[in-house]
């Protein structure tokens, strides 16, 4: 019974850390888009529209600009920069950058908003259609195992139409987004994009950043189950989550949907097409996407992307780059924070927990070699041991990076990998945090796609090629 008590306790306690973060970033976004609503207006104070109509012009602006698409040319490649899970692109939450203002530092990034809580498969089909055009296609198998229509969001004119092995792309992947890569990635060397002849070529570069590429056990202390890596127990912080999600899509506010989409509408669980019984259907999971099982969760479980990595390679031609964070040290041989102050107050008692975590004795270990220890130290949301390189089932070519000169030359088809202190989301929403490690970063990263990856000659920027 005490056991029950202090998880109930941890229950609410989680519960309203993370919903005070969302409702911060929500209405950080809401203020600034009223005021810049109000400042177009020309009088803050006699005409200041109403706030949820400046939000429809602000979330409808944002909606017809992503669909019709701002259309870049050839070379130099894109640097496109792909956000985790609860993440946004361009265009959603107003004015806000989920990588807190660094795609302004090239004139050449993209930010495509994916759907938030969303397969990783989802997600990568998304991707495609974001950059090449058309209609979002979720494949005809795929959509029938999982139930939902095959087809999603049609994208005018695609954002890098000429998108091909002459003009390959370098990804930026924060979090899950790292993984939705690596399975476009894929998808693309299995040319699995109907009247498109992909290839593993288009992609140049994959950067990845406090990525999720071996899965993490914080999915467990959120309500997975380490038995199957599939299923939820009846009563954690993700059964409050899917009840919140299937409401907010059930609602169905279109204006709030455009400012925020958790990415479901493929599901259309809107009560235009279930009516209240679709809903009770939903919150008793007889169907939609946490019934079938095709949602972001179960992909980032360590059974889950053991599924997803063994059908995953790692190609020749591609450079690749991991940046993994840790909040945690050693103290007389045990794993504890390393710091109070440094890590955000949503992450500490994850970071806390996770220092902790013990397989279940009477589950299967998840793979082969599995070993508690080497999954102690974490950032509060990911494991570091997961954020280094593709290790399980197997491990790929990789390489530790202390010093940045250690892996220039870069070569291909090897996982650089650094370490950082920092906690999953200090390089994110809030550059004020990181302070001048922001900058260090983001630098660093713009300048090894623009400089150090390439195939043939360092390609050309457009203010290099006017002089």
């Amino acid at each position: 019974m005490a056991r029950f008590i202090l998880g109930l306790v941890e229950l609410g306690v989680s519960a309203a850390v993370h919903l005070l973060f969302g409702f911060y970033v929500f209405s950080t976004a809401v203020a600034a888009d009223i005021s810049q609503a109000a400042a177009a207006s020309g009088c803050p104070l006699l005409r200041r529209p109403p706030p949820a109509a400046g939000l429809v012009d602000v979330a409808a602006a944002a909606e017809e600009d992503d669909r019709r698409g701002v259309v870049l040319d050839g070379s130099p490649p894109p640097i496109v920069l792909v956000h985790g899970i609860f993440g946004f692109g361009k265009g959603r939450l107003g004015g806000m950058s989920y990588f807190a203002g660094a795609e302004k530092k090239d004139d050449r990034v993209l930010v495509p908003d994916l759907g938030s809580l969303t397969s990783i498969h989802d997600r990568a089909r998304e991707l495609f259609y974001y950059l090449k055009g058309g209609q979002v296609d979720y494949g005809v198998e795929h959509s029938q195992v999982y139930g939902h229509t095959r087809f999603g969001r049609i994208y005018d004119t695609g954002h890098y139409p000429v998108w091909d092995e002459q003009n390959p792309v370098h990804f930026v992947g924060h979090s899950a987004g790292a993984q939705v890569v690596r399975v476009l990635h894929q998808m693309l060397a299995e040319k699995a994009f109907p009247g498109h002849d992909t290839s593993e070529d288009w992609v140049l570069s994959l950067t990845s950043l406090s990525g999720a590429l071996n899965g993490t056990t914080r999915t467990y202390y959120d309500g997975m189950l380490a038995e199957d890596g599939r299923s939820m127990k009846s009563i954690c912080l993700l059964q409050l989550c899917r009840l919140g999600v299937i409401v907010y899509d059930w609602l169905d506010i279109p204006w709030l949907k455009n400012y925020y989409n958790f990415g479901f509408d493929h599901f259309e669980m809107s009560w235009r097409k279930v009516g209240f019984s679709g809903l009770v259907d939903l919150l008793l999971g007889n169907t939609g996407p946490f019934s079938s099982g095709d949602w972001i969760l179960p992909d980032l479980t360590i059974q889950g992307s053991l599924k997803i990595n063994s059908t995953i390679k790692t190609f020749p031609n591609t450079f690749y780059f991991s940046y993994a964070t840790k909040r945690t040290r050693k103290l007389f041989g045990i794993t504890v924070p390393s710091s109070v102050l440094g890590v955000h107050p949503m992450l500490f008692l994850r970071v806390l927990q996770m220092c902790m975590w013990r397989h279940p004795q009477n589950a299967p270990l998840p793979y082969k070699g599995y070993r508690d220890e080497d999954w102690e130290d974490n950032d509060g949301a990911l494991n570091t041991i997961s954020m280094t390189h593709p290790r399980i089932p197997i491990e790929h070519p990789n390489r530790l990076v202390v010093d940045d000169s250690d892996c220039n030359p870069l070569q291909p088809g090897i996982w650089y990998h650094k370490i950082i202190e920092g906690d999953h989301i200090l390089f994110i929403v809030n550059r004020e945090r990181a302070g001048v490690q922001f900058d260090l970063l983001y630098d660093g990263i713009f300048e090894r796609c623009r400089k150090h990856a390439f195939r043939k000659s360092p390609p050309t920027m457009p203010n290099e090629a006017s002089q």
